[in-house]
């Protein structure tokens, strides 16, 4: 009777996992958004802009080369499922835009041999950058108080963030977002500088 018992305890504990998972699953699916006030969607986008990462190359790249242009910041992993099925999109969405201004970048926080091999096989056609543990804390700066995976930033052409995504992207809703934000003018460096 005791063994049943405890049967019946770790079945109800199984089912409660999976039940939680299928639940997190969902909410992330659903790509919910942190909501920044101004003064930390500023923050979060200067920290993102500051940032020196290497590229798969090893070569060190820094993200406000791109500055100008309607970023699209994804910060994820190889071992990370959401992340895995929004990245081919990612690369459709890069093809389709990228001549209006678009530029996903692509911050891994894996290791460099697991993000170049993933890289190759998907056809990544965005630059991909490297980050460390203490890549942890743009994530933070940008909106991610849960310190999940994937994690997706768009920043508009004066590098401001506009919105942030947590979990799986919905690209329907990304390029409803994208579209209207490469139609605006990069700010010019003058006007970039006096605020």
């Amino acid at each position: 009777m005791a063994k049943l018992k405890q049967l019946l305890i770790y079945a109800g504990l199984a089912a409660l996992a999976i039940t939680t998972g299928f639940m997190l699953r969902a909410q992330l699916m659903g790509g919910s958004q942190s909501v920044l006030s101004v003064e930390a969607s500023q923050q979060g986008g200067k920290a993102i802009l500051a940032a020196n990462l290497p590229n798969i190359q090893g070569e060190t790249q820094a993200v406000s080369q791109w500055l100008g242009n309607v970023m699209v910041v994804n910060f994820w992993a190889t071992w990370c499922t959401p992340c895995r099925e929004e990245i081919p999109e990612f690369i459709e969405a890069q093809e389709k835009f990228r001549d209006q201004g678009l530029v996903f970048v692509g911050i891994a926080i894996d290791q460099v041999d697991k993000v170049k091999m993933f890289s190759e096989e998907f056809g990544i056609n965005y630059p991909v950058l490297i980050g460390s543990l203490s890549t942890w804390s743009l994530l933070e700066a940008a909106g991610n108080r849960q310190s999940a995976l994937p994690y997706t930033v768009v920043i508009n052409r004066s590098g401001e963030i506009v919105e942030t995504y947590l979990g799986r992207v919905n690209l329907q809703k990304l390029e409803k977002l994208v579209v209207p934000l490469l139609k605006e003018q990069p700010q010019t460096q003058q006007s970039t500088q006096a605020s």
